[in-house]
Formats: C-alpha cells, structure tokens, sequence
C-alpha cells in the first residue's frame, strides 16, 4: 500500500480537507463485512480525536460488521465514562447517538484474560534488533480485542518521544495495548540509550525496530491514521470537534503503521522541534494540565534536558500534580529518581524492579554517573519539582523541591539564563550541531 498524505510542515488541514482525506483513504480499503477495531490514544496526548473518529465512522458505518474503539492506555489508569465522552466527542450515557453500533472500550492491560499471546521474538533477534543490549526471548501479548477483528486501524499523533525516537505507528500496539514484556524490555532498552540519545532521533531506532518486529506477529491486517498536531491545542481541539477555523492540524497520513509513521514522523521532526545556539543554565517548564501525575508531568524534563548545561536545572511547574502515578506509584516511590548507572551498577539490588518504572526513574533524573566503589551518584543537572506534592516526599524521591507559590514565571522569562517553556512536554529542544 502506498502511503497517502495531505498537508506538511507548516500547513493547516482545516476539518472539511480532513474528512475529505479520510474518507477518501478508507474508501480504497475494502472493509465491507469486515470487523474493525479503532486503536486510539488515551487524554495525554495532543489530537483531534473527534474530528477524526467522525470521520472514520462515517467513512466505515454500515461497511464494517463490528466497530471497537480501543483506547490505548499504555499501563495509565482506565478513562470512565465522562472522560472518554469528553475525549472522542460525544455526550456522556449518548455514545449510540454520536457514534451508532460502535463499542468503546479501554485497554485493560491489568486483566490476563484481557490479553493473548500472538508470538515471541527469539533471544538472537532480539539481540540484533536491540544491537548487541539484550540476547533474551520477548514474549509478545496484545489485547485480544486486536486479534479478534479482521482489521485494526491506528488513528494517533506523531511526537518527538523518550523512548522510541517518535511516537505514533505501532507503538499504539506496544505499549499502547500490550502486555508487559514488550512494555518492560522496549522501555529498558530507550533508558539504556538514554533519553538524550534517543529522542527526536529519525529512522528506525533499537526500540521502533523491537515494537515493529512484534506488530509483525500481529495476524490482523494493520492499517493506519497518523497525525501531525500542534503543540498545545489539546483542550479546543476536543471542545470544537466541528469547528470550521483551524483545528491546529498540520498533516494526516494513511497506510501501513511503518508507512504512516514514517511519513509523519518527518513532518513532526519540522514542527515540534526547537533549536538553540548555546545550552542554557536553567529551564522552568510549564507543564501542560493535561500530565496530572508525574508519570507523564516528566515530559516537562524529557523534552528539554538536550539544551541544558551541565550543572544546570530543570524545574518542573506542575502544580496540579499531586501524586507520582497512580498505578507505578509505590514502586517509584521505594526506589526513587536516579540516572541509568546507578541501577547497572547495582543490578543485584535492582533486577527485579520493573524494567518500566526504572526507565521512568532514570527519563526523569536525566543522564549521570556512578561510582560502585564510592557509592556515589552525579548526577548532569539538578531536577527540581514545583508540583502539588510536598518537600519532604519530594526529597525523598531524591529530587529538589520548590514551592510553586514562589514562581512567578514572567519574572523567570526575564532571566537570560533561564529559558521558560510554556505547554512543556511535547515540543522537543536540542542544540545546534
């Protein structure tokens, strides 16, 4: 299939050019009698899902002979009823009036019988894909509601990410909808790069190279919606479905996952990155509303820990962030934030923790060093939270800790040392080079 694609770098795809485009691509794809099942994301990420789960539907209703839409959680906790309803666009307890023989449903990664098995990559092609950092067998599980539909379609933004490179693709699938072996060894494999290494880096990466293999094994046909957004449109993109102004959508493309991917991730490598001359001493960022956890408000570090100077500061303004994660919380918490040699040079303490929330500890506390003789860390920069938790359990997470009440962000704008970042956690700073 060749991949088909409307807008680019810089353009805007007003809704009426979006359904348009839509249609016309699902219209080439026979899907009559067919099951579809929707793979879409879940609130944290910037897209305008009713604008174009409207379009799909209407592109495939009385086509398909069954419609799902699964949300891809990831392991984040299960959207409920308002929550989705806000999200894909229709009024809460009315899903039939909006969107007519369609099921919605969350990824319930927490349920084994939720889940199958479609294969394993064995442990030589792991090693090849992950060159050379892992020489195991992965087990690959998937939501079932996958396997048993004749075809899955992902509809999902493309972003600079921490762990794969970009976003987007098939990793909808893992870790989108997947159990946790894929999760855990593509997730250790990213912090084992480190963040700094790995994002916004084009191509196939180690990790999208691991998480295409699995999609592989996946026997339904894949197809896919990849959408280039901008930065920060979040809330009105989901107030106004049907807006007839600009929904902030710069390009769409169909076809295969790795196709889609593709073409989009070149689009988003021109539109969500920022580039500086010099590296800066401090960064305060703004963490958008939507990131209520610190699981996800740590994109406010991800996306800017390549510009700042070594022995610099990031610090995080979340202040509606009260909690680390409501589903890896107590483990984060046990082991707290530390850079990626500080577990490697002390496996036998840290083997049996989640390969998950070590990369998370190690995303957040930014690149470092350990000496197992001393017993020392170092980390590169201090990473400091201004967020809803309070100094003694940020301490204790081994962070620094600011009052948020303190700051007042266009007084730190007009520090030229500090580089204030609004809607912090999905546009990508790097240097020039």
């Amino acid at each position: 299939m060749a991949v088909q694609q409307v807008g680019g770098p810089g353009q805007d795809v007003m809704p009426e050019e979006a359904r348009r485009f839509v249609n016309d691509a699902l219209r080439s794809v026979p899907l009559e009698g067919r099951s579809l099942c929707v793979v879409v994301p879940d609130s944290t990420r910037t897209c305008p899902l009713p604008l174009l789960l409207g379009a799909v539907h209407g592109a495939v209703h009385g086509r398909v002979s069954r419609l799902t839409v699964l949300i891809a959680l990831g392991t984040h906790a299960p959207m409920d009823e308002t929550q989705l309803a806000t999200h894909l666009g229709y009024r809460p307890g009315r899903l039939a009036e909006t969107y007519p023989g369609t099921t919605v449903v969350n990824h319930e990664w927490w349920v084994p019988e939720a889940l199958t098995v479609v294969g394993e990559i064995p442990a030589p092609d792991v090693a090849e894909l992950s060159e050379g950092r892992f020489d195991e067998p992965v087990v690959v599980r998937v939501n079932r509601h996958v396997v048993d539909h004749d075809v899955v379609l992902v509809v999902g933004p493309v972003f600079p990410h921490e762990v794969v490179g970009f976003s987007g693709g098939n990793k909808y699938f893992f870790p989108g909808v997947a159990g946790r072996e894929v999760i855990d060894l593509s997730h250790w494999l990213g912090a084992l790069i480190t963040n700094a290494e790995i994002i916004g880096t084009p191509g196939v990466t180690p990790v999208r190279a691991v998480i295409d293999r699995a999609a592989s094994l996946i026997p339904s046909e894949r197809l896919c919606l990849a959408a280039v957004v901008a930065s920060g449109s979040h809330e009105r993109l989901n107030e106004e479905p049907n807006a007839t102004m600009s929904t902030g959508l710069h390009s769409l493309a169909f076809g295969t996952p790795e196709e889609a991917w593709a073409a989009s991730a070149g689009v988003s490598a021109q539109t969500h990155v920022r580039y500086l001359d010099r590296p800066v001493r401090r960064v305060l960022s703004l963490v958008a509303g939507r990131y209520d956890e610190l699981w996800t408000a740590a994109k406010g570090m991800f996306k800017v820990e390549p510009v700042v100077a070594d022995g610099g500061e990031v610090v995080l303004y979340a202040p509606q962030v009260t909690e680390v994660s409501r589903t890896h919380g107590a483990e984060i918490e046990k082991i707290g934030y530390h850079c990626r040699d500080y577990f490697t040079g002390q496996w036998e303490r840290f083997g049996d923790v989640s390969r998950s929330v070590l990369a998370h500890s190690t995303h957040l506390r930014g690149g470092g060093t350990y000496d197992p003789v001393l017993g020392e860390e170092r980390c590169r920069v201090t990473v400091t939270l201004a967020t809803g938790m309070d100094e003694a359990r940020t301490r204790a997470l081994g962070l620094a800790y600011r009052d948020p009440a303190s700051i007042d962000p266009d007084e730190w704008a007009r520090d030229p040392d500090t580089l204030v970042v609004p809607n912090a956690g999905e546009i990508l700073f790097r240097l020039r080079s």
